[in-house]
């Protein structure tokens, strides 16, 4: 069993849909544990806020059975085949981690935005502050604690969890 780390977003009716693609992902892996949310300024173009937190999860799937996972979750939650990148979601998720896989083709492990993106950084050293990033070589507690916070605000968010929590 790999250990996984995904990166879940949404500017869309944003309550709903990150409980609901929590619930699918609970469904789709097994021991799903989410991180607190935050609620970030789109990057990338002008939208609505975002709402983003890390879930870890096991898995036998490889990495490309994850991401088709990750994909169709997407797809039956709103958003659209042919979404551009930088733009509005119903629902974004990201695989960031697959235990200590580093990988450039065909996608990029770790994923780089965890090096670059405080709503990505925080939860995910949240979450795992002893997990080794396997590029930087150091834990996600020591790169938030280096990460500039000033330039990226984050707020956490008392977020309406469903009442099955299944997923935390």
């Amino acid at each position: 069993m790999a250990t996984i780390y995904i990166g879940i977003g949404s500017n869309i009716q944003r309550d709903e849909h990150i409980n609901a693609g929590c619930r699918s992902l609970a469904a789709a892996f097994s021991a799903l544990r989410c991180s607190a949310v935050y609620e970030s300024s789109a990057v990338g173009f002008d939208g609505d806020p975002f709402y983003n937190l890390v879930a870890e999860a096991q898995t036998a799937q490889s990495v490309a059975q994850v991401c088709q996972t990750l994909r169709a979750i997407e797809f039956r939650h709103g958003r659209p085949a042919d979404a551009r990148k930088f733009s509005s979601r119903t629902l974004d998720l990201d695989l960031l981690a697959y235990d200590a896989l580093c990988l450039r083709d065909p996608l990029v492990l770790p994923r780089e935005e965890v090096l670059t993106n405080a709503f990505v950084l925080r939860p995910f050293a949240e979450l795992s502050p002893a997990y080794r990033h396997p590029v930087a070589g150091l834990t996600l507690a020591e790169l938030w604690h280096r990460f500039d916070a000033a330039q990226q605000p984050l707020r956490q968010v008392d977020f309406p969890w469903s009442q099955e929590r299944v997923y935390v």
